[in-house]
């Protein structure tokens, strides 16, 4: 009997729709099972809210007494780059071994013939200035030498094209030895090469090169200064800086 008259009570509600109305005993008032419905999700939604945020404030709280502070969290890029360069400061710095021709910073295997390697532009700013390199190389050094030239400049002066083609006219030049290298910069190839073998001048007027090569001990280095050759870290020719 109790189910039926629930089921009735259900049947009732759903032809009247959601404006359906329940009167209260002892009350001449009706409400309205929707606007019961909304007063329930509003209450609960409100005391979720404040639950949330109570809790929200115990775990600051928390977080304050332990000290600890709110920061944000370092880039993945950051870290990575903050631990290569604590890896780097842990590891064990090797110097290069000395050469066995090496006396302080003295190469004593320098010794004429100088052999001379000459770089790009170091042709270049000599065509420009008028200077003949064999004679103005044997003025400044004050003995025989021999101007070499490797595949890297040869490869760099036939690139630039017709503007430089009295340059590699010259550097084609039968007094010229021609050296064999597998690089593919002059630069690089002039390192490496002084770095093994420290038995040539390097002629040269890039200011990067000039940088690069006093790191190596033991290499002079040639270049044009007033309309001449000048040398440096070599002391004892004609051509030094006084």
């Amino acid at each position: 009997m109790l189910c039926l008259s629930y089921c009735f009570f259900f049947v009732l509600i759903c032809k009247k729709g959601s404006g359906a109305k329940i009167r209260r005993k002892g009350t001449g008032r009706s409400v309205s099972l929707c606007a019961m419905g909304r007063k329930k999700r509003v209450a609960s939604h409100a005391i979720k809210s404040i639950l949330m945020k109570e809790k929200s404030l115990a775990q600051k709280k928390k977080r304050e007494m332990d000290g600890y502070q709110d920061t944000p969290e370092p880039v993945l890029s950051q870290v990575k780059d903050e631990a290569a360069v604590r890896f780097q400061r842990n590891q064990l710095t090797v110097a290069a071994p000395m050469q066995t021709n090496m006396f302080l910073s003295f190469n004593k295997s320098l010794g004429p013939p100088f052999h001379i390697w000459l770089d790009t532009n170091f042709i270049n700013f000599s065509m420009q200035n008028k200077i003949e390199i064999v004679e103005g190389l044997m003025d400044c050094m004050l003995a025989k030498v021999i101007p070499c030239v490797c595949d890297c400049v040869m490869a760099e002066l036939e690139k630039l094209g017709k503007k430089f083609r009295i340059a590699l006219k010259i550097a084609r030049d039968k007094r010229f030895r021609r050296l064999t290298c597998d690089g593919k910069y002059a630069d690089d190839c002039v390192v490496r090469t002084v770095t093994r073998h420290p038995i040539y001048i390097v002629a040269t007027c890039d200011q990067e090169l000039k940088r690069r090569l006093r790191k190596i001990p033991g290499v002079p280095i040639m270049y044009i200064s007033k309309h001449r050759y000048t040398i440096e870290r070599l002391p004892e020719v004609y051509g030094a800086p006084g």
